[in-house]
């Protein structure tokens, strides 16, 4: 019988819901051809472990540990394209998606359907198994910011629980952003011709063990997919981030300026003061924003925050020196301005990228 069926879950530390969530699955798909892939994103707790454990006596079982990479749009993108089956789901590996629903997801699709969506917001849906009022909330803005800026009409385009034709999956896959957490509106808007989703109501349930992905800056991170959508891709959305990192250092950098000249220190101290303090913000943010799916932990941080220092001094030069030039050829100051920062956020983006946050 052929494989009608890959299960998609990617994962960080997940390895208490490992075991539960294939038991869950076979109890689920009674009668259908399945198999599951753990894509574990080297998970300091043993999730890749636990899923080859279950692997060597269950065929339907498979695992993609990745190392040096990270983030869930990506990892369900590396697990669709290992599968064989007719048909690719995607669903958490936190037990908070209803897997029974999968038979009329799956029934949906069959019957013509592009895409069968878990929806926690149609009739018989239910959403009360969100942890706490600020997940509520960061919820309900991110599926007002889709639902607005995009035009769907998807109720629950938040959702990480969908199914769909695998070959429809690789027909979009080159068209993906693959950044970010939520890849079902990544596929919704890489598809150049509207798709036709069925919507499955389900009961999103409590977390029973584990911690939350879901944060604010996972929701920047979705702002920032759908603004790289609306450019059309033109500008990476990495470049994005960090220019706007790089604004919310300078009015660091003027707000710990005029603190330290409250203080009492000259201009010159206290412009160095909030240089540095701007730096150590960028970084930080950066760090936790535009390059979190491989963020530096531990000494690496101190030592990329170094670096980063330097970087961006060499990029300061840069950025007075153009100015400079430009200024004494034209007499322009406002463009000869606007041009030296350009040339230092583009080197300073450049050079981080390549020494700071560098895959290793």
């Amino acid at each position: 019988m052929s494989l009608a069926l890959t299960v998609v879950v990617p994962c960080y530390n997940e390895r208490a819901n490992v075991a539960p969530m294939v038991a869950a699955l076979d109890a689920a798909l009674t009668g259908i051809s399945w198999e599951v892939v753990f894509v574990d994103d080297d998970s300091p707790d043993g999730t890749a472990a636990e899923a080859r454990r279950l692997a060597q006596t269950d065929a339907r079982v498979r695992c993609l540990r990745r190392i040096g990479r990270r983030g869930l749009s990506s990892a369900v993108i590396e697990g669709a394209l290992s599968s064989s089956a007719d048909h690719v789901a995607v669903i958490d590996g936190d037990l908070q998606h209803d897997e029974t629903r999968l038979p009329l997801m799956l029934q949906a699709v069959r019957q013509g359907a592009d895409m069968a969506i878990g929806s926690r917001h149609v009739e018989g849906g239910d959403s009360s198994g969100l942890s706490s009022p600020l997940r509520v909330k960061l919820s309900e803005t991110g599926i007002g910011w889709a639902q607005k800026f995009t035009h769907t009409a998807i109720t629950d385009p938040m959702s990480g629980f969908f199914l769909t034709r695998r070959a429809l999956f690789e027909q979009l896959a080159r068209r993906l952003n693959g950044q970010g957490f939520k890849i079902l509106l990544d596929l919704v808007m890489a598809s150049p011709t509207p798709l036709q989703v069925a919507e499955i109501p389900y009961k999103f349930r409590p977390r029973q063990t584990g911690e939350s992905k879901l944060d604010i800056l996972v929701m920047l991170q979705f702002a920032g997919m759908l603004l790289d959508r609306l450019l059309g891709g033109v500008v990476p959305l990495r470049f994005i981030a960090f220019a706007l990192v790089g604004a919310l250092g300078v009015l660091v950098n003027l707000v710990v300026l005029e603190a330290a000249r409250g203080a009492g220190l000259g201009f010159s101290a206290a412009q160095t003061i909030g240089t540095i303090a701007a730096m150590a913000a960028n970084f930080e943010l950066n760090n936790q924003l535009t390059y979190r799916a491989n963020r530096l932990k531990g000494a690496r941080a101190w030592r990329g925050l170094v670096l980063f220092m330097l970087v961006c001094g060499l990029g300061a030069i840069a950025n007075i020196g153009i100015a400079n030039t430009l200024y004494a050829e034209n007499g322009h100051g406002l463009a000869a301005g606007a041009a030296g920062a350009v040339v230092g956020v583009v080197w300073n983006y450049a050079v981080s990228a390549t020494l700071v946050w560098r895959v290793r």
